[in-house]
């Protein structure tokens, strides 16, 4: 049982200190472990969208899950977005993430939850690049130069040595010149001690075409990418959920999602429109449209962690991986940073 007569609260810094010694991949390894036994619980999100007096676009999402094993939380993601903030100087998306006992319900930990968020998408990038391995990684093409590809870049430093030791470039696309100049900033002492070259380039097709592993991090509604621009055996992160061309989804040698139920019930991106319209089913779902394309979606990435469906076939395939993002991910790398916060005694106590 945790401590429930006080709540702890870990800001921004606290977790981004303790997210730096944590091995976030082998969290999520051990969470799809779980997954595939069963010992996870994962309802629908709640999405709350509107339009803001100056006419943005602006959303809420409430998205509780459970998490067994020896990880054994219950918690509750909230993440806010606009993705006009920008021009207000804040990031696109902030949230908080709240941790329950799951012996009594009542909540234990407030914490920033925007850290872990984009954590849990970069861990999940990399598992899934790990796990399907093709050629050797020697180039890595990133859309958009927000905090979704600083966490990956930070990620891929990090990991370099033990599984990417011939990582030597990065192509970088964003549509502002300025924020891509930021992040070169950022990085640059830290990758040339990597000996990691960051290249900014002038389109999104000069940044993938020369890459085995392609992460789309951009805030487009609008597909863009074309199968052709893919190298043999590349594997394509859809972050960003709708970058690809539908060609790419019904074409690439494998589509991995990372929970099929989420993908099939959103109404807005790019797999959930195709299934509506019919042009693709779910794993374990017949192929029954004889009038227009249509394919089955491969595995869920639960399934390619513990082998009983295979991803990659050969070296040559080009491989989508669709990661529709699941709290479930983001409870359990805030269970551990919560147990590492009490060892460190970070944090502030709260009243009730």
């Amino acid at each position: 049982m945790y401590e429930t007569n006080h709540l702890l609260y870990l800001t921004h810094r606290d977790v981004a200190q303790i997210c730096q010694q944590i091995d976030s991949i082998d969290i999520l390894h051990e969470m799809f472990l779980l997954r595939s036994t069963g010992q996870t619980i994962l309802p629908d999100e709640a999405y709350l969208g509107w339009q803001n007096e100056l006419g943005e676009s602006v959303r809420s999402l409430n998205m509780p899950g459970y998490v067994g094993g020896t990880i054994n939380c219950v918690g509750t993601k909230i993440i806010n977005g606009n993705i006009d903030n920008y021009k207000r100087g804040y990031p696109r998306a902030s949230g908080l993430t709240l941790l329950h006992d799951p012996i009594t319900a009542r909540t234990f930990c407030i914490m920033e939850g925007a850290h872990i968020s984009s954590l849990r998408t970069a861990s999940v990038s990399l598992l899934a690049s790990q796990k399907l391995r093709g050629p050797e990684l020697e180039c890595v093409g990133i859309i958009g130069a927000g905090i979704l590809a600083q966490a990956h870049i930070a990620l891929l430093i990090k990991e370099q040595q033990q599984h990417y030791p011939h990582l030597r470039h990065i192509t970088l696309f964003d549509l502002s010149a300025e924020r891509s100049a930021a992040l070169h900033a950022t990085f640059a002492a830290t990758l040339q001690e990597a000996e990691i070259e960051l290249r900014i380039v002038g389109s999104p097709e000069e940044a993938i075409r020369p890459a085995q592993l392609i992460i789309a991090a951009t805030t487009t509604t609008e597909g863009y990418i074309p199968l052709a621009w893919l190298q043999p055996g590349a594997i394509l992160v859809n972050v960003s959920l709708d970058d690809p061309l539908p060609e790419v989804v019904l074409k690439a040698d494998s589509v991995i999602v990372d929970d099929w139920m989420l993908v099939k019930n959103d109404p807005r991106r790019l797999i959930g429109r195709m299934y509506r319209a019919g042009q693709v089913v779910g794993p374990d779902e017949k192929v029954t449209t004889q009038d227009q394309p249509c394919r089955r979606i491969d595995a869920e990435l639960a399934d390619i962690v513990v082998g009983t469906r295979i991803g990659r076939r050969s070296m040559r395939d080009i491989i989508l991986v669709n990661p529709f993002g699941m709290a479930i991910e983001d409870i359990a790398l805030a269970a551990r940073v919560y147990q590492r916060a009490r060892e460190l005694n970070l944090g502030l106590w709260l009243d009730r």
